[in-house]
């Protein structure tokens, strides 16, 4: 197995489960208090290992404004991602979003000189295709599908957001290590989240009560435990898949990691039909062999 590529798929498999367990906080909490919940689970758990480990935030400047700046940039992705799924149509914002794993691998070898064999080139074609395949859901059918929006537009955000912080992240965790960087990224991560609630639900500027309402920023009725303790699960989940992701970007390419770690749409729909008994539709059986075809091909010598 290529280096970094098991780091990406235990932090697909962590991600595909915060989405899952994102889901479950449903409309109790509201996108923007879902990822506040999250985020202050997922900081507790990288100070916690931080201090655990005697280590602070990045002694170099540099290294310590680019984490800041990505997780800054992570806050705004997760917002936007969450969002998008609350306002639709799935069917489009899921595979969008997911394709920010294709993205990375060009990005990668455009900007920071990485490089693919033709084999590999092809391998992550297929795995970014299965991936978007797995990501397509939609009772109604394409016809009812409609490709603009804000959802649409919010998930477009989200995949640009989420491939800056794949290819840059890097940077600062080359100079600095990985848990210095996993500490400056999520309390930046965290801060923004607090300082966006705080300008929505406090200040409340002109206009952002139709924003609420209509983006499902805001949850529908009072929260409950079990939405309280779903919205901290997947911050758990995603600390994890966080920390497996800043180890593989530390000690193999970039663009492995971040197309691997991009299968976490395919990793939420095995769980959907493991526990709910949920039922596979031709295209995402399509998806998933896709996604194998992908990753042997990747992997090959």
């Amino acid at each position: 197995m290529p280096l970094g590529l098991g780091h990406g798929l235990i932090a697909a498999l962590c991600w595909g489960s915060t989405d899952v367990m994102a889901s479950i906080a449903g409309r109790r909490l509201g996108s923007l208090h879902i990822v506040m919940v999250a985020q202050l689970a997922s900081v507790s758990v990288a100070i916690l290992l931080a201090l655990s480990q005697g280590i602070g935030l990045p002694s170099d400047p540099f290294a310590l404004l680019l984490a800041a700046l990505f997780g800054a940039i992570a806050a705004g992705a997760y917002v936007a991602f969450f969002t998008a799924i609350r306002i639709g149509p799935l069917s489009v914002v899921s595979p969008v979003v997911a394709a920010y794993g294709g993205l990375t691998v060009v990005l990668s070898v455009l900007l920071r000189g990485e490089t693919v064999t033709v084999l590999q080139g092809i391998g992550a074609a297929l795995a970014t295709l299965g991936v978007i395949l797995t990501g397509v859901v939609s009772d109604g059918g394409w016809r009812g599908t409609r490709f603009v929006g804000r959802g649409v537009v919010l998930s477009l955000l989200a995949m640009l957001l989420f491939t800056a912080l794949t290819a840059g992240l890097a940077t600062p965790i080359h100079a600095a290590g990985w848990l210095p960087v996993l500490l400056a990224s999520r309390l930046a991560n965290a801060g923004t989240i607090l300082v966006i609630l705080v300008v929505v639900t406090v200040i409340r500027p002109r206009g952002s009560e139709i924003l609420i309402t209509s983006s499902g920023i805001a949850g529908s009725g009072p929260p409950s435990i079990r939405a309280i303790a779903a919205a901290a699960s997947a911050g758990l989940l995603d600390v994890v898949g966080f920390v497996a992701f800043t180890i593989g970007l530390e000690i193999a390419p970039t663009w492995i990691v971040g197309l691997a770690s991009s299968f976490g749409p395919a990793v939420a729909v095995i769980v959907a039909v493991a526990l709910w008994g949920e039922r596979l539709r031709p295209n995402q059986w399509a998806g998933l062999a896709g996604i194998a075809a992908g990753l042997v091909a990747v992997g090959l010598p």
